[in-house]
C-alpha cells in the first residue's frame, strides 16, 4: 500500500449519516466499524469507531465519531478540497454538496482563471472546489 493524505474528520455522534452523505455525493466504497464491534460496553457501541470512503476517482475520506469521554472541539482550521480538469464530475459534487450548505463563495470563474467554490456543509465540515 503506497502512503496517502486525507482528511479525517471527527464528528459528534453523526459519523454514519455523515459518511453516509459523503457516498452519495462521491461514490465508492465504505466501511463502517462501529464501538460495539470492538468489545463495547461505552455506551456507544453503535457509534462508529472509523469510517473509510474509498472512491473510483481515487479519493479517500476517512472519519469517526468523537470516543467516550472525549469532547467535540469543531475548528475552522481544516477544509476538504476537491479540485481537477472535469468540470462536469466536479460540478455535480458541487451541486450535492452545496444542497442546504452555507455557500461562502459560488461556485463561479474566478480571478486567477479557474472556476471555485466554497461552502459548509450540513454537518459543518468546509469543502472547496477548483476546476482548473
Amino acid at each position: 500500500m503506497t502512503s496517502r493524505l486525507n482528511p479525517y474528520i471527527s464528528f459528534p455522534g453523526n459519523a454514519r449519516q455523515a459518511m453516509e452523505f459523503y457516498k452519495t455525493v462521491l461514490g465508492g466504497e465504505l466501511a463502517l466499524n462501529t464501538y460495539g464491534q470492538y468489545g463495547g460496553g461505552t455506551g456507544q457501541d453503535d457509534k462508529v469507531m472509523h469510517a473509510m470512503l474509498e472512491t473510483s476517482s481515487g479519493f479517500t475520506l476517512m472519519g469517526a465519531d468523537n470516543p467516550p469521554g472525549m469532547q467535540h472541539q469543531p475548528g475552522n482550521n481544516f477544509a476538504v478540497s476537491l479540485s481537477g480538469d472535469d468540470a462536469d464530475e466536479l460540478r455535480g459534487y458541487w451541486d450535492k454538496l452545496s444542497d442546504g450548505a452555507t455557500v461562502a463563495v459560488p461556485l463561479e470563474k474566478q480571478a486567477w482563471g479557474d472556476v471555485f467554490g466554497m461552502c459548509t456543509d450540513r454537518f459543518g465540515i468546509t469543502w472547496m472546489v477548483n476546476i482548473g
